[in-house]
């Protein structure tokens, strides 16, 4: 199951902006803007990274909105050429990367809609990771909400029973009469609470935002970028496709996020690693009850100092534009239903150099680097 996974979610004509065409910076353009990104992510005290399947086309798994997404193509009745399956799809060489610069602290959180398991074998651990649209190789209790890793992909998605019993007992020596569902949203469910506050939190106290592979359509998990804007943080984006959001960053990437990545990472001289199987916690699952569950202490200590950063300060407002108006968003109206997708007509940039902001270009001019 890969790209079918998509077959198995409710009929939604609502999908949003489908085959907009790639673009990419020239070689020399992506070079500057590799060394700005570098430049960002070295003076960051707290950076998050939002994924999304873009990120995971290089491991065989299509997405959705590109010019060869499962989506664009189902509206010409046809399927992606390629389609590796949940099960033998590896970490890519992007996946890695996030998981060292988390462990380089040079990265602090990563926000993914990505329901592919592939940041859960690369061995991110938990703590550091919101999966806001569910995981394959996860099962939740519809009691307790603990999560579980699997050892295969789930058959179902959409929130359904698998009858197997909560293993809660066996991890927190309390037993649980909950029943284990596949945790795979489907349009009409809520985002889990907890990953959901912990990425809106995390985002908020951020003062830099990279968003990788992702177009940033549905909501609410496409506006969280904008929460570190308000709050006075920077925003990358790195797509290959134009973004709703592309107006409102301060740099704008297009090129693929593994060369992006690799670049950035030679520029700051930290090694990549390779995947290993011994990281894989879906390898071990078979084995013993692994526990997936974000642990409450973690999301008590976010929460203070969340507090302590952003209470009572002033958000700046943002100015959303398309065609036929223009809405102020203040930060107060997130909704926490994937069912809602912003549907715009992105428009390409007229000129490519203005996918720099203008004080941007002068912290370039700065430090060395010309546009």
């Amino acid at each position: 199951m890969s790209c079918n996974y998509a077959e198995g979610l409710s009929p939604y004509e609502n999908k949003g902006v489908l085959g907009v065409p790639e673009k990419f910076d020239s070689l020399e353009k992506l070079n500057k803007k590799c060394e700005l990104l570098a430049q960002f992510i070295s003076q960051a005290k707290h950076v998050v990274v939002h994924t999304g399947a873009g990120i995971s086309t290089s491991a065989g798994i299509p997405d959705f909105r590109g010019p060869n997404g499962v989506w664009t193509l189902e509206k010409e009745g046809k399927k992606p050429t390629t389609n590796i399956s949940f099960t033998d799809a590896v970490p890519t060489k992007t996946h890695m990367i996030l998981k060292k610069l988390v462990e380089c602290n040079k990265v602090h959180y990563i926000v993914s809609q990505n329901i592919d398991g592939l940041h859960l074998k690369s061995g991110l651990q938990r703590k550091y990771l919101a999966e806001l649209h569910g995981n394959m190789f996860i099962d939740e209790c519809n009691l307790c909400k603990r999560q579980f890793v699997r050892s295969c992909p789930v058959e179902t998605v959409g929130k359904k029973c698998s009858g197997i019993p909560c293993a809660a007992e066996h991890v927190t020596g309390r037993p649980c009469r909950g029943r284990l569902f596949d945790g795979v949203l489907d349009w009409e469910h809520s985002l889990p609470e907890n990953d959901l506050t912990m990425a809106e939190w995390h985002s908020s106290i951020a003062d830099l935002s990279i968003c990788l592979g992702t177009t940033l359509q549905i909501v609410p998990s496409g506006n969280l970028p904008l929460e570190t804007v308000k709050y006075g943080g920077k925003l990358v984006i790195c797509n290959l496709q134009p973004t709703k959001h592309d107006n409102k960053a301060d740099l704008t990437i297009n090129y693929y996020v593994d060369d992006i990545l690799e670049k950035v990472m030679s520029i700051l001289n930290i090694d990549i690693p390779t995947y290993s199987e011994d990281d894989n916690l879906i390898k071990k699952a078979d084995a013993a009850i692994l526990d997936w569950t974000i642990d409450r202490r973690d999301v008590l200590q976010l929460e203070k100092i969340f507090k302590a950063k952003c209470k009572g300060v002033k958000k700046k407002r943002i100015l959303i534009k398309n065609k036929r108006n223009s809405t102020e968003i203040t930060g107060n109206e997130n909704s926490d239903d994937k069912s809602k997708i912003i549907k715009l007509e992105v428009k390409e940039a007229i000129n490519e150099d203005i996918d720099i902001k203008p004080e941007i270009v002068e912290s370039i001019s700065e430090n060395g680097i010309t546009v």
